[in-house]
């Protein structure tokens, strides 16, 4: 089996990961979004990688979904939204066994792509990292952080695991990886859509933490009846934490809409309500949440699901 790093994706951590991989030694390859973005890649020639005032230049090989030959392991950096149908343009490629690294916020998105590659492994991943693109093929690696990754339906870490530790990217395979998925999306549902209605970075929070508490309170019960016990431990202590941790970052959701992006909501409140339905449960606040941060989207000339 090819030990080739596929990169679908070259947004921020998309970059991060295949700059990191480069230098470490491995072979790396981009798989961007059409011909123009391919073209537009190929007049740089380099993905830069920013770290303090610290810049390094990878030369590294990028296709399109239409390029020759076979994938064997993925990363799929891209947004939630797109990770699906970026996937089915490349099912005819995939091996029989590949793998693919599932780098997504939220949860849903996953069972979608397994849906488009259903010989394929599907390893979760959860990340902490920080980086942002500060001008195309340029990314800063703006904070330290961790990487968790698993695979609900096999316990085993796969081969290449140990990649990640040559290349620098902090990483533990965990056998719990859907209780974290869960946790990142309570963290997200209680943060990422007030920043957005009271357009603030994510200290800004702190002047209305009752609001973040009664969020908290129904994203407790949630995880608690859809079996995730772990994930509800402590959540309000922690939202609190990250945001004091986090006050001078704008939250993804927050950029996603400043910069005229769909946003995620489908895969962060929208499945929380949606495993709540299933629940037979009635959570007010986050309906409420949910429908202003649609008002909101919809005001803006962006799509709402």
């Amino acid at each position: 089996m090819s030990s080739t790093w596929h990169i679908l994706g070259a947004g921020s951590l998309g970059s991060l990961w295949a700059c990191r991989l480069a230098r470490a030694g491995k072979a790396v390859r981009l798989i961007l979004r059409d011909e123009q973005r391919l073209a537009d890649y190929q007049a740089t020639g380099t993905l830069t990688l920013v770290e303090g005032e610290q810049r390094s230049h990878y030369a590294i090989p990028a296709e399109t979904a239409r390029g020759a030959g076979p994938i064997h392991r993925l990363l799929v950096a891209c947004k939630a939204y797109d990770a699906a149908p970026a996937v089915a343009r490349l099912a005819p490629r995939l091996s029989a066994g590949a793998e693919l690294v599932l780098l997504q916020n939220g949860l849903g998105s996953q069972d979608e792509v397994a849906e488009q590659a259903p010989h394929a492994r599907c390893i979760f991943a959860s990340s902490t990292e920080g980086a942002f693109r500060e001008s195309d093929w340029q990314v800063r690696f703006a904070g330290q952080g961790f990487n968790w990754l698993g695979d609900p339906a096999n316990p085993a870490p796969p081969p290449w695991f140990d990649d990640l530790q040559e290349a620098g990217i902090p990483a533990e395979w965990r056998l719990d990886i859907l209780s974290r998925l869960w946790r990142k999306l309570a963290l997200n549902c209680a943060i990422n859509p007030l920043t957005v209605l009271h357009d603030c970075q994510n200290g800004g929070l702190l002047g209305h933490l009752p609001e973040v508490d009664a969020l908290c309170a129904e994203l407790t019960v949630l995880l608690q009846r859809c079996g995730q016990p772990g994930a509800a431990e402590n959540l309000q202590e922690d939202v609190q934490r990250v945001i004091l941790a986090t006050a001078a970052n704008y939250s993804s959701m927050y950029q996603d809409v400043r910069q005229r992006r769909r946003s995620e909501i489908h895969y962060l409140l929208g499945h929380a309500l949606r495993t709540a339905a299933r629940h037979g449960l009635v959570l007010p606040q986050l309906e409420h949440l949910h429908q202003r941060l649609v008002d909101n989207l919809t005001a803006r000339g962006l799509p709402g699901t």
